[in-house]
């Protein structure tokens, strides 16, 4: 690894309106896949990468969040940060600094759901991080998942540099709700809500973003539908089905 980082951040306050009915009562993280819930699945991941330390936003159900963290054993140490108001995905992390520390730091989003392939997800992440870059972006390709996730995000250059979707166009790749990223990221942010898509133009076009293609399985999880489908195909890949053509 380039770095090692020791914390990182759990993206769980979002409202999840089009996962209805299942978050009409439950926090889109404390849903379950695979007979754990994704918030469990993703503190599994940055505990296997040496996290030590995670920030947990929530907003909605952020009581039954703060239960279900109180009940999980250690590792990771997580810190739940109660958002009275929405900051959306850069003011949650910009907001949690003081926890994650002035070294490089991991953001999960709460719902990304990713089986790994020949290596660690996050450990290519920071294989990838130096000092040349403020962030490294997971980003997968649209071709391979189960879901409509339209255009794309991004294309690559062959230096893993990310481009944004022109009007019109479709590109190969979509985020995959996984970044490891420096504080100084979010130096020129303001307090309050903003999307980190705010933070990732500065660093798109100074040069200092950086994108890693997972090479193992990745799910979009936006409906109950994407939910269900991915749960057969986690089941058929257990069992050995080959009539389920995940890739």
């Amino acid at each position: 690894m380039t770095t090692s980082p020791h914390s990182a951040m759990v993206l769980a306050a979002g409202l999840a309106t089009r996962m209805r009915p299942l978050t009409d009562f439950t926090a889109k993280p404390l849903l379950q896949l695979g007979g754990r819930t994704l918030l469990d699945h993703a503190l599994d991941h940055l505990v296997e990468a040496g996290v030590e330390t995670v920030a947990v936003n929530a907003h909605w159900q952020a009581d039954a969040v703060a239960d279900h963290l109180a009940r999980r054993p250690s590792p990771p140490k997580t810190v739940l940060l109660r958002e009275d108001h929405l900051l959306e995905t850069g003011g949650g992390v910009r907001a949690a600094l003081q926890v994650l520390g002035p070294d490089p730091f991991f953001v999960v989003n709460g719902d990304a759901f990713w089986v790994n392939g020949p290596m660690s997800a996050l450990r290519r992440l920071a294989s990838e991080f130096d000092s040349t870059v403020d962030g490294v972006l997971l980003v997968h390709r649209t071709s391979h998942v189960h879901a409509d996730v339209g255009y794309g995000d991004f294309a690559l250059s062959k230096w893993g540099i990310p481009r944004r979707r022109g009007e019109r166009e479709v590109v190969p790749y979509i985020y995959a709700g996984v970044q490891l990223i420096h504080p100084r990221l979010l130096a020129e942010m303001p307090e309050g809500a903003f999307s980190m898509n705010r933070a990732w133009d500065i660093a798109l076009a100074a040069g200092r973003l950086k994108a890693v293609v997972h090479d193992g399985l990745w799910f979009h999880l936006s409906t109950p539908p994407d939910l269900a489908e991915a749960e057969q195909i986690l089941e058929a890949r257990f069992t050995g089905d080959a009539r389920w053509p995940w890739r």
